[in-house]
């Protein structure tokens, strides 16, 4: 039967593809891609030729239905996005879900998912957590932030380096300076850093060094 392989791609280091990921994308029919230029990029280093499909935030809702038709007609087609999982923070959720309502199978691969080796690098509790990914930017910012005051599990953000000052100074304000923080950033690149302290300290860290890359922030819970 034709299915739906859900495909991560590295977030950094291309040697974090692995060979069940890169077998997948040389058998498949037909690639969907969040960018086709950044996917074309690690497709032409594999030496994967197949044809590509753009497939975001933006058309998703315009596409699923004829994904679905086009794997229940007999094709095969992978979703990858630019870095990373899809569906984690990313575009994949809703061509799963239409899979799955029309019986359509779903096999994701194991792979690259940044938030993994970030909380496992931070020195904070990884037993339990709970993922946030982005915050919303303006409406509904405050009314998340101050929903997570009792959280006790450790928690994971996603943020953009030029909000992230702004981010870890409302984190001092809602949770307290002393809260324990990492942030973690470009992960498996050249320039991989993992700074750990207090929110105040890591606040002191960035303000003096511009951050810079692709960002994850893991935050202590409550521990009161």
């Amino acid at each position: 039967m034709s299915k739906l392989y859900v495909v991560p791609t590295p977030v950094g280091n291309l040697e974090d593809m692995t060979l069940r990921a890169i077998r997948v994308l040389k058998e498949v029919d037909l690639i969907l891609a969040e960018d086709t230029r950044t996917t074309g990029i690690l497709l032409k280093h594999f030496e994967i030729k197949k044809p590509m499909l753009s497939h975001h935030k933006f058309n998703e809702h315009q596409t699923v239905e004829s994904v679905v038709s086009r794997i229940k007609s007999g094709e095969n087609i992978a979703l990858v996005s630019d870095a990373g999982t899809p569906g984690i923070s990313d575009p994949g959720f809703l061509v799963v879900r239409e899979c799955v309502r029309n019986g359509v199978e779903v096999q994701c691969l194991p792979g690259a998912t940044a938030f993994v080796p970030a909380i496992v690098s931070s020195g904070l509790p990884n037993e339990r957590f709970c993922f946030e990914g982005f915050l919303p930017q303006k409406k509904g910012r405050m009314t998340r932030l101050n929903s997570l005051v009792s959280e006790t599990r450790t928690m994971i953000f996603y943020e953009s380096p030029y909000r992230l000052v702004k981010t870890l100074t409302q984190f001092s304000e809602i949770f307290g300076e002393e809260r324990l923080v990492a942030v973690c950033r470009e992960i498996s690149k050249i320039h991989e850093e993992c700074v750990r302290g207090t929110i105040k300290e890591v606040v002191e860290h960035f303000t003096q060094t511009e951050p810079k890359g692709e960002i994850v922030i893991i935050l202590q819970g409550n521990q009161e």
